[in-house]
């Protein structure tokens, strides 16, 4: 029994020594090669795709040849939402809240395009895909904020002097968030903006006053966000690349019937590049 237990301990350093070393041509997680059972109760289906930690590389990019992004993903991490203080002397602090929604928050299958301009600045555009989902955020006081978590229509650029897509590209720039409230939602006192009605009807004699204006008259706003990516790996070989993101957006206004509070998103990303066609 001794030897067994010593001839196993050896097999299993023999096959971490031989995994270490050999070359793993899947540079990235595909999620054609599992099983729906597989995943099931897993949470990978919200995971982005992973590259190695020694990958090293770079992507020739000019502005006659631009690049296709495909399988973009932005898997979020944290999430902190701006409170404002007691003491009014203060500056208003992010805080960090605890994730409500299940794991159905990341951004997937996400296509876009990369370009290149004369001076060597990159511009990434994100075209559609799987772009938004709807989370909700548990404050430390007991507060739950929802938010519209999406990039749709994301225009971000670098800094000129780029020839290739390499670990120094850091893009920065806008996008567009749509409210998390659609027009024919109805609130609890059936109130919309397509549909139910103009004001709070179960108060006959002040269902018009000033104080009921802004739920009354329902909005659909949509709003600017801003985001950061960071570029920390690349595959020059299979074209893939990944990094690290933070992001700024407005929360839900309940169709303008609340102040939007102010959502700090962090977390990674992932992204195919291709020649575009």
């Amino acid at each position: 029994m001794r030897f067994r237990s010593l001839f196993v301990a050896f097999l299993i350093v023999c096959l971490g020594f031989l995994n270490a070393c050999s070359d793993n041509v899947a540079k990235a997680y595909d999620p054609n090669t599992i099983t729906y059972d597989e995943i099931l109760n897993t949470g990978l289906a919200n995971k982005c795709p992973e590259i190695s930690e020694f990958t090293r590389g770079s992507i020739a990019i000019s502005p006659d040849e631009p690049l296709a992004i495909v399988d973009m993903c932005l898997e979020p991490q944290e999430y902190f939402v701006k409170e404002e203080p007691v003491n009014k002397r203060q500056e208003a602090k992010f805080v960090q809240g605890k994730l409500l929604t299940r794991d159905t928050t990341s951004l997937e299958q996400i296509r876009g395009t990369l370009t290149v301009d004369e001076e060597g600045v990159l511009t990434l555009t994100e075209l559609d895909g799987i772009d938004f989902q709807i989370a909700t955020v548990l404050l430390p006081g007991g507060e739950q904020v929802p938010f519209f978590f999406t990039i749709k229509k994301m225009v971000a650029t670098t800094e000129p002097g780029f020839t290739a897509v390499n670990t120094s590209a850091d893009f920065s720039g806008e996008f567009k968030v749509p409210s998390y409230r659609g027009a024919s939602f109805l609130d609890p006192k059936g109130r919309g903006l397509s549909s139910g009605y103009d004001n709070a009807v179960a108060l006959p004699a002040g269902a018009d006053k000033e104080d009921y204006l802004r739920s009354n008259l329902k909005q659909y706003e949509t709003r600017n966000g801003e985001i950061s990516l960071q570029i920390t790996k690349v595959d020059g070989e299979t074209g893939e690349i990944s990094g690290v993101f933070e992001s700024e957006q407005p929360s839900s206004t309940d169709l303008g019937a609340e102040e939007p509070e102010e959502v700090k998103i962090r977390g990674v990303f992932y992204a195919r590049l291709e020649p575009q066609i």
